[in-house]
């Protein structure tokens, strides 16, 4: 059929994934017809009289289950909104309409508020009295610009609160309602003009959907299908809707040549690894003529796991094999391999016993007549020494300490200087590095001619955790100019203690600093939970200025966590038994709910108290990304549960000593405890914002100072 164009609604993805495993697969059957040829025998269109919008029709899966199709009269364009049970489909339509607004052009699907709903009335303002209770303040022509209805109008402008906004906010097109409740929870009206006001420079035709469909704001709801093929595969997966739905916020990053490095900020849950896998296959898509390649790199190798699993899902083959996914010690690791490194990298904290035994001796040479603690040596290397590659006496006495907490004098730097000489004299004779020299090293390398696989861009996942040296490693690895770096963070989320400022690696953003600030997979229930942990702490934008969260908002409400204290882990295990049952009696899915704690023996501990009680688990790897097929209640660190998302997630154990960990905030100096402190916030809140739909805390013993009221 000639322009041809088929949709489907992120609604008809939803409410697939709600009908049983037996009828998906009629489903899958009739859509492969559908998407093939909309008008072919067998499919029958059946006009819904009492249907709200004219544009309704069903379509017969079986004899039980009906399909809701939007088919307009104008042009060849057929869109999948809802599959359902026979009544319960026409009761959908019935309470739906498909319209195109007449000023931004998008396509709007929204719920008509029937019976006893809360509705809104409009409140005619009549008094200046009347007007300062209003929740808006704002012109018809404002409120049209970002996408409201002409017919709600009157009932926007005569809201009173925050709650009467919440309680249309169905029979509102999400747009709009977005727009709307950022505006009241305190972002500038220049700010959501600028991020959501209609910029259409030409007559809108409200009959014309194949062109609404085009529009950024239609395209975060409604995607048009390639093929048969793409449609299957979307059905495959139906709750995975960041493979195709993309926020208009989203996609003008995603979607455009930038003239040089772009940051990207965003509280947890805002989608910042969405776009940095979508910007990755669009960039590779442009390199598919010249056969360039892509580096995607991010700090942790179960992150990188995780990462390319997603991007098989979202990419064709030829743009997968233009992105070259590793994180950023395993990129130097096989750097250093190809050029016969003679070297091997060791780490610190008990990984590698030939670095601690390097450390001891270096220990040796601790001038008692300092007075400076052995924990202060250790700070100092891993602080100041390696991300600078301070190599030499002299320049120690010179280099910058700023963020260390002890004041030194050039004489006590002189005294200290041998520990660090004698650590790295250990290191070399055992032919062992750190990764922040081996990062220098290659970065000499570059210096004198190495040949190294040229990139045409670099993704960074998660840059708040890369420290100076890795960041200007990247920075030398591709030539500035368009589309070079692209790196996404969140300060907040900050659980490694590396910190580095962008432009003094080399990498310049300015006017091409963005921020992602709305969640969209946790309730505002949760994220305000999560974050309280975080209250008075200063956080950068890292780039040498703050950052903050009070423009980051959730537009899904929820259950407030809940939380609980025991006496003993068997009490708790017995409690999170009780909840895990109950959520699976309630058609929770075992795979979809997760048990956090904070070290690996606290999560083998609790998995074996869920096996005792009856309870199937399976604990999340760091080689190996989850496979949501098999069931089981997930097990995971804190660190490992970084990056993923479930509906459910349990956080057990949050008890003192525990959250924060003891060892991890053992210093004498007050300015590094600080930090220490500051990272186990961030890594309570990032796997408190891991869940979706329901939190709940327990702990045993004593319990968590992050929990004490």
């Amino acid at each position: 059929m000639e322009n041809l164009k088929i949709a489907i609604g992120d609604g008809f993805l939803e409410s697939f994934a709600q009908i049983p495993k037996a009828k998906q697969r009629k489903v899958m059957e009739f859509v492969a017809k559908f998407r093939y040829n909309p008008m072919a025998n067998g499919i029958n269109y059946e006009k819904i009289n009492d249907a709200r919008d004219v544009n309704f029709r069903s379509v017969r899966i079986d004899q039980d289950y009906r399909g809701i199709v939007l088919k307009p009269a104008q042009g060849n364009v057929y869109i999948l909104l809802w599959v359902d049970k026979h009544d319960d489909a026409y009761d959908w339509a019935r309470s739906h309409r498909c319209d195109i607004h007449p000023q931004t052009g998008a396509l709007q699907l929204v719920e008509i508020l029937q019976g006893n709903q809360p509705e809104i009335e409009p409140v005619k303002i009549e008094t200046q009295a009347a007007q300062e209770n209003r929740l808006f303040d704002l012109s018809d022509e404002t409120l049209l610009s970002l996408g409201v209805p002409s017919d709600d109008l009157a009932r926007i402008q005569g809201l009173p609160h925050v709650e009467a906004l919440e309680a249309i906010e169905k029979s509102l097109p999400v747009e709009a309602f977005e727009a709307l409740y950022l505006l009241a929870a305190g972002t500038s009206l220049d700010q959501i003009l600028t991020d959501y006001a209609a910029k259409k420079s030409t007559a809108v035709d409200t009959e014309d959907f194949a062109e609404a469909l085009n529009q950024d704001a239609s395209r975060r709801r409604f995607y048009v299908v390639a093929d048969e093929m793409e449609l299957l595969e979307m059905l495959e997966a139906p709750l995975e809707k960041w493979r195709v739905f993309l926020h208009p916020s989203q996609r003008r990053l995603i979607d455009r040549h930038w003239s040089g490095p772009v940051r990207v900020l965003g509280g947890a849950g805002t989608g910042k690894t969405v776009v940095a896998m979508h910007r990755a296959k669009w960039l590779a898509a442009q390199a598919a003529e010249t056969n360039e390649r892509i580096l995607f790199t991010t700090f942790t190798s179960n992150l990188a796991v995780d990462i390319q699993e997603s991007l098989r899902k979202i990419c064709t083959a030829q743009e997968l094999r233009r992105i070259d996914v590793q994180h950023i010690d395993a990129w130097i690791v096989n750097f250093l391999k190809q050029q016969e490194y003679d070297f091997r990298i060791a780490y610190p904290n008990g990984k590698d016993s030939e670095y601690e035994k390097c450390w001891s001796l270096a220990e040796g040479l601790i001038s008692p007549s300092l007075g400076l603690p052995t924990s202060f040596y250790r700070e100092e290397w891993e602080r100041v020494i390696l991300p600078q590659f301070v190599r030499s006496r002299q320049a120690y006495l010179t280099t910058s300490r700023m963020g260390r907490g002890v004041p030194l004098t050039r004489k006590q730097r002189a005294d200290i200087w041998p520990v660090f000489e004698e650590m790295r004299i250990q290191l070399t004779q055992r032919k062992l590095t750190t990764i922040e020299d081996a990062a220098f090293d290659i970065m000499s390398m570059l210096d004198s001619g190495a040949n190294i696989k040229r990139y045409r861009s670099i993704v960074v996942d998660e840059g708040q955790d890369f420290g100076p040296e890795m960041l200007t490693l990247l920075r030398r690895l591709i030539p500035e100019g368009p589309d070079d770096l692209f790196i996404v963070g969140d300060g907040h989320q900050r659980i490694y203690q590396r910190k580095a400022v962008l432009g003094k690696c080399g990498i310049n953003i300015r006017g091409r600093g963005k921020k992602l600030k709305i969640n969209y997979r946790t309730t505002e229930e949760i994220r305000r939970f999560s974050t309280q942990v975080l209250e008075g702490i200063a956080v950068d934008d890292m780039d040498d200025a703050q950052d903050t969260l009070t423009d980051y908002r959730s537009l899904m409400h929820g259950d407030f966590p809940e939380i609980k204290h025991f006496n003993s882990i068997g009490e708790e295990a017995k409690w999170i038994r009780e909840r895990i049952e109950a959520l699976i009696e309630n058609g929770l899915l075992s795979q979809d709910i997760c048990l956090v704690a904070r070290t690996n023996h606290l999560v083998d501990e609790y998995g074996s108290q869920l096996q005792q009680l009856g309870i199937e688990t399976r604990k999340l790897s760091r080689q190996q990304s989850d496979n949501r097929n098999l069931p089981g209640v997930r097990l995971a660190t804190m660190h490992r549960v970084k990056g993923l998302e479930f509906k459910v997630v349990l956080m057990a154990g949050i008890n003192e000593g525990v959250v924060p960990l003891k060892i991890s905030t053992e210093t004498q100096d007050p300015t590094e405890a600080r930090l220490r402190d500051e990272n186990e916030r961030a890594l309570f809140h990032v796997a408190a914002t891991r869940a979706i739909k329901g939190l709940f805390i327990s702990s045993h013993g004593i319990v968590s100072p992050y929990l004490a009221k």
